[in-house]
């Protein structure tokens, strides 16, 4: 059965806040495809990957409600919205949960810290077609108008087609101009680590505290099947996400060495 728009249901959230420019663009184009039901933070919940709200009750205030479109925000996390959400404040199941634009790329390890691919992670367990988009820009002037045309082609080629149990669908965008993107790449996760660094600061009353930087170290920069690659030479990339972290290939190896 091919839904109409009318009759999609899409729950859209993001990590970066109720008022950010990508949640703005992703927003434009999703009425396209159906009925909108917003859900996010008032503020950044950035690098807050799954974490679960279990300290302080969850609040929700309805900022606007049309015939095509309801606003909520809420205190909690990406992953706390969607299961809210669901739960909670939509009438049925969504077809959809869609996540982002995230301000900043989300390829490779980034997957495990990000909110914005917690919430479509947490989507595809309740059996949710889910999708987090993100830009591969953490400016402040980043230009999300580049991911229209590449948002509305992965949802087209989704249509209802529902994706297999326990996976979604990590989307990554270069920022470059659109004429320079030279088209989608199904890809798989690099191989990659964040090497961390804490600069040793002091706050005006002379205490000590800690601020986080460091930088992306891919380990295998030439392989040209990887998101990091597809970003490095002007492809949207594709990476379907799986919430099956059992390493797979080890466990008859481990077997032997527990003799089982």
């Amino acid at each position: 059965m091919t839904l109409e728009p009318n009759d999609r249901l899409i729950l859209i959230t993001n990590d970066d806040g109720l008022y950010a420019s990508g949640l703005k663009t992703l927003i434009e184009v999703m009425e396209e495809f159906g009925k909108i039901v917003l859900v996010s933070t008032p503020e950044s919940m950035s690098g807050m990957s799954m974490a679960l709200t279990v300290k302080t009750p969850l609040r929700v205030k309805l900022l606007e409600e049309t015939e095509r479109r309801r606003v909520f925000t809420c205190n909690g996390t990406p992953t706390d919205i969607v299961k809210l959400a669901v739960n909670q404040l939509l009438e049925r199941m969504p077809d959809w949960v869609v996540s982002g634009i995230n301000h900043g790329a989300n390829a490779s390890v980034s997957v495990l810290y990000s909110g914005t691919m917690a919430a479509a992670i947490e989507g595809c367990l309740y059996g949710i077609n889910s999708v987090g988009f993100s830009l591969n820009d953490f400016s402040r002037s980043a230009d999300f108008s580049v991911c229209k045309k590449f948002i509305r082609l992965v949802m087209q080629k989704l249509g209802t087609e529902r994706l297999p149990d326990g996976i979604c669908l990590n989307v990554n965008i270069p920022s470059v101009p659109e004429k320079e993107i030279k088209g989608i790449k199904i890809c798989r996760q690099a191989k990659g680590n964040w090497r961390e660094e804490f600069e040793k600061r002091k706050d005006p009353m002379g205490r000590t505290y800690y601020w986080l930087t460091g930088m992306f170290q891919n380990h295998e920069p030439e392989a040209d099947d990887t998101d990091e690659w597809a970003l490095a030479n002007g492809f949207v990339s594709v990476v379907p996400v799986s919430v099956d972290m059992t390493a797979h290939w080890y466990t008859d190896k481990l077997k032997e060495r527990f003799c089982i």
